[in-house]
């Protein structure tokens, strides 16, 4: 269990999500899926949930309580990288409900990254996030600097 920010409510608590709470997690996934106007198949669904939770994985799940409700999740994972002998750590999903936005979750749930990245001897944290999703940029821009790279991809 990991402890939130001090400007954080008092009863937030991050931690891992454990392998019998999907049922509170697949809500906060689609939730997720359907703000980038996206989705997958069950199948990746079920792939994901069990990577999350298989220790030969490098990726994790974890969850913002609020009253002991889920009210936030973050997948994150670590990978190689040329630049540095130390590893990244990707913080590819963040999601908190509408209704609970402004609890301070989506900080302490990247400060909760941010510190399993530092306890894994990671060089760095990163994500990414749509141009237009203000919101969360207003968040963003006070926990990190903008790399200033545009991302490019290929879907197969």
């Amino acid at each position: 269990m990991r402890k939130p920010p001090p400007d954080a409510p008092r009863d937030l608590v991050i931690r891992p999500l454990r392998l019998n709470e999907r049922e509170a997690w697949e809500p906060f996934w689609q939730a997720y899926l359907t703000f980038y106007e996206s989705s997958v198949s069950p199948d990746t669904t079920d792939v994901l949930w069990m990577r999350l939770h298989d220790d030969n994985e490098p990726m994790f799940v974890q969850g913002a309580f609020h009253k002991e409700r889920l009210i936030g999740i973050v997948h994150y994972l670590f990978h190689r990288s040329s630049w540095t002998i130390a590893d990244y750590c990707y913080l590819q999903d963040l999601y908190v409900s509408e209704e609970a936005r402004g609890l301070g979750a989506g900080r302490a749930l990247i400060e909760a990254v941010e510190q399993a990245a530092r306890q894994k001897g990671a060089s760095r944290v990163y994500w990414l996030t749509k141009e237009d999703n203000h919101t969360a940029r207003a968040l963003y821009d006070k926990l990190a600097a903008r790399s200033g790279f545009i991302q490019y991809r290929k879907l197969f």
